[in-house]
């Protein structure tokens, strides 16, 4: 700690003046951090400024946290981590669908036995209501339709597959809506907000170092030192100004509000969606079981 405390008392003795822009501003920030400079000589950014600051950092903030849980519906699977031995399965025999493809193209004219060509498998999306639809489907025709329970799984089977189409497509939505807009202003509007904003500190840096340059100036270097400062609060006001200009441009963009309306519209059509095919099922499927227990109890007093 003494050591830095002893870097930061040498730094007011460096001579600052013929060195390059960056250099000085490295040097300025350094003493800041270290606390060897009067926070009265720190040049004050405009209220207004800071304020913008402050919006700019939340609106940040709650793009990155939404998009991080947005994200998921990027992925498929996001509800329904499937199985490893089924894609297992599906990752071989695709392969031996390429190599069989690669094989009856190449291997024509050689010795060497050309396997049959398979046919590439079907994609079986991977969400829980598609996973729910294949297993219901498959008791269903192991049961058969004459059983009631077969009959009730190949309607549920029905309903499930609907409401795994409307879980992509509500994804979809998501994505092309909501998760890319987001993104896009993140890294582009307020991207751009949050580089004015670093150049803003930067210009703050030259001046305030400019200052420090002017009060250890000898005589004959007064009026360029002098010179120095008068650039540096033109390009300090400058770069303030383009920085107020794009905070308030991001915080007035009705873009984030109209892609969470998007948002919210895509989550309702699907749970629209899947409540009306289930309800449309269930009355079906409540008397089938009220039915078999009815047997079941007629049959036991017998």
């Amino acid at each position: 700690m003494q050591a830095w405390k002893n870097f930061s008392a040498a730094l007011p003795a460096v001579d600052v003046s013929n060195v390059s822009k960056n250099f000085r501003n490295t040097v300025q920030a350094t003493r800041e951090r270290l606390g060897s400079v009067d926070p009265e000589s720190i040049t004050e950014l405009p209220a207004e400024y800071k304020a913008l600051e402050s919006r700019v950092d939340a609106l940040k903030d709650v793009h990155q946290k939404l998009l991080k849980i947005t994200k998921v519906y990027e992925t498929e699977s996001y509800d329904y981590p499937s199985d490893l031995a089924e894609n297992l399965s599906e990752v071989g025999h695709q392969a031996q669908a390429a190599w069989a493809s690669f094989a009856a193209k190449n291997l024509k004219n050689s010795p060497l036995p050309v396997p049959a060509e398979k046919a590439p498998v079907e994609h079986l999306p991977k969400t829980l209501p598609h996973a729910l639809s294949r297993a219901a489907a498959a008791g269903a025709g192991q049961l058969t339709s004459e059983d009631r329970l077969g009959a009730a799984l190949g309607t549920y089977a029905v309903a499930e597959q609907k409401i795994g189409e409307a879980r992509l497509m509500q994804d979809q939505m998501i994505v092309e809506r909501f998760v890319n807009p987001w993104q896009a202003t993140l890294s582009t509007s307020i991207g751009l907000a949050m580089k004015a904003r670093a150049n803003v500190k930067t210009a703050r840096l030259e001046l305030d170092s400019a200052r420090g340059v002017l009060k250890t100036a000898g005589p004959t270097k007064q009026e360029q030192a002098r010179l120095h400062v008068e650039e540096a609060e033109d390009k300090l006001v400058q770069a303030t100004e383009t920085a107020i200009g794009l905070m308030k441009a991001v915080l007035e963009n009705p873009e984030p509000l109209q892609n969470l309306s998007a948002l919210v519209k895509a989550q309702l059509i699907y749970f629209s969606t899947a409540a009306e095919a289930l309800s449309g099922i269930e009355s079906q499927i409540d008397e089938a079981a009220a039915a078999a227990e009815a047997e079941y109890r007629t049959s036991r007093g017998a």
